[in-house]
């Protein structure tokens, strides 16, 4: 080889190392780019939970009626599952060893050998029903039932602080399948919810270990401290939902003083707004705006609709607060939609929003598994915040769609509205939404490979636990994006058996925690993100320090650059 060509091939080499490290990024669909099929994530959990209707008067009466109304209307078979008992199950006692103690007569036997007083029973009769069990406690030493009833004398000593290891446990052994657990004694005690809330993700960790059951993990903080920054994988959780807000509505219990609330609409709106943080959103990881109030009095048929495709396009938990003895027809209708429930429970698991509008008039944007270059899936919600009727139009290019003939479906009447091109137009009536599912040609992301760096927490490291990412991290450098909110759709592999968890920063911000499900030793499989990205170079780094078995191989970044 001569001097010129060996100075040749060490530039072309140089060159070579210096594109890896700069992220390599390509065209999607590219001849380099390995086909990755879409990993399913758990999706917000669906329900019921006793608290809108009955406050703290909740007992083994009203929890069977709840779960045999479940079943008899039809929404089980949709895909509602928990009957969630809330706060007031619990007076406050415990033995001499610290155990609680629960009112026989609250909670009686149900079936010959059943002990009165023993919550397997009530847990018991909802599985045998096909259904699962939720249950609530308070991280505080004391709860809302002593903070703040709603009916009767405060009730002292009913959170669980102090106590976390040996209560989680007793939910455990109980066979309940879901814990809340609300701030009150918290915020009364000054505590820090990500310190208590992630000693509480741990000991439900601990408990699954020794009882072989997992607790799904529900935090209710109201949004304080912006539970959104430190919820996701608190404690090493794979999959749970976090309060963004306070209540929607005060209980409105039958044959009580407090018979004569209403729900509220505008108290609806207000909490869907606060909701909404896609960056957080994914993976099995949800903002929970509250349980809905659909159904309950002083809401017209049509602004249950609103709340119905409001809480499905923002991938909410889908937990009823009403009755369900008393539940009519067409609210049955509305919460049992099975188009639009499928908005909710995508398993790309996103968060809708905000895509255009002004003054009230608003298009929300949801991304749907499954999109490819020639099946792009996108929910959209038309909403017209104002009193009076508004045309409204969805734009292809706000929805990251290219120009060209879409398929247009309403949700609630299931029928094809056309395939116009570019864009859709509706009028919309006064507080009222319109609820679609666009098919169209998904605009081309730009493909990046990864990088390997110095891990920034050296830490992390590693005996059994050793993983890829152990002592480094994943970079990719130089993304660049049209700016705004983009999605990240990941190409990973998990050899592991359960969901693997990453720290995810971008250009230095606030973490969030990727899970990425198991892949097998199989193809690899991706998951999506969304994030806001500046319209000019992007670093996107992602550290695991217990992901045993995670190799994350690309990034698609969608829309792509021209």
């Amino acid at each position: 080889m001569t001097k010129r060509r060996s100075l040749l091939f060490a530039l072309l080499l140089g060159v070579l190392v210096m594109a890896a490290w700069r992220g390599n990024a390509l065209k999607a669909g590219d001849a380099e780019q390995t086909a990755a099929a879409e990993t399913p994530v758990p999706p917000p959990p669906m329900g019921w939970s006793s608290w809108n209707a009955f406050s703290n008067e909740i007992d083994t009466k009203i929890a069977m009626a709840q779960g045999k109304a479940m079943v008899d209307s039809g929404m089980a078979k949709a895909g509602y599952q928990y009957i969630n008992i809330d706060e007031g199950w619990w007076l406050g006692d415990r033995d001499a060893h610290g155990n609680i103690v629960v009112d026989p007569l609250q909670w009686p036997a149900l079936a010959p050998g059943e002990q009165a007083g023993d919550m397997t029973n009530i847990v018991k009769y909802i599985h045998g029903l096909g259904l699962k069990a939720g249950i609530y406690t308070d991280a505080g030493e004391a709860g809302c039932s002593f903070y703040g009833p709603d009916l009767g004398p405060p009730k002292p000593h009913t959170g669980s602080e102090g106590h976390y290891e040996q209560d989680f446990l007793q939910f455990a052994k109980w066979g309940f399948d879901y814990v809340k657990v609300d701030w009150c004694g918290g915020f009364g005690e000054n505590l820090d919810p990500a310190v208590q809330y992630a000693q509480i993700a741990r000991a439900i960790a601990h408990a699954a270990a020794a009882t072989g059951h997992r607790l799904f993990f529900s935090i209710c903080n109201w949004g304080n401290n912006s539970p959104w920054t430190w919820a996701p994988g608190i404690g090493g959780v794979r999959a749970a939902i976090w309060r963004t807000s306070g209540d929607i509505v005060a209980p409105i219990v039958a044959n009580t003083a407090n018979a004569n609330r209403k729900a509220d609409f505008t108290g609806m709106l207000g909490n869907f707004d606060k909701g909404i943080h896609p960056e957080a959103e994914h993976t099995g990881y949800y903002n929970d705006p509250d349980m809905m109030v659909i159904g309950m009095p002083a809401l017209t048929d049509s602004q249950n609709r609103v709340h119905m495709a409001l809480w499905a396009i923002s991938a909410a938990p889908l937990l009823v607060g009403a009755d369900l003895t008393t539940l009519s027809a067409a609210t049955l209708a509305t919460l049992t939609n099975p188009d639009v429930i499928a908005v909710d429970q995508d398993t790309l698991g996103l968060q809708g929003v905000k895509v255009a509008g002004d003054a009230g008039r608003e298009v929300w944007s949801k991304r749907l598994a499954h999109s490819g270059q020639s099946d792009a899936r996108r929910a959209v919600v038309l909403l017209n915040r104002t009193g009076a009727s508004a045309e409204i139009t969805v734009r292809w290019a706000d929805l990251g769609l290219d120009a060209g003939a879409a398929a247009v479906r309403d949700l609630w009447t299931h029928r094809d509205l056309g395939t116009p091109s570019d864009s859709y137009a509706a009028t919309v009536p006064a507080e009222d939404a319109l609820m679609l599912l666009i098919s169209g040609h998904e605009r081309a992301g730009t493909r990046y490979n990864a990088v390997a760096e110095p891990h920034p927490h050296p830490g992390c490291c590693c005996g059994a636990a050793a993983s890829m990412m152990c002592g480094q991290a994943k970079s990719f450098r130089s993304v660049k994006t049209r700016g705004g909110m983009s999605w990240i759709q990941i190409a990973y592999t998990n050899a592991g058996t359960a969901p693997a968890l990453a720290s995810l920063q971008i250009n230095g911000q606030i973490e969030t925690v990727v899970a990425f499900p198991p892949t097998g030793k199989g193809p690899t499989g991706t998951v999506t993100i969304e994030a806001a990205l500046k319209a000019e170079d992007n670093a996107i780094t992602f550290s695991a320090p217990e992901a045993g078995g995670l190799n994350i191989d690309s990034i698609e970044v969608l829309p792509g650059v021209e």
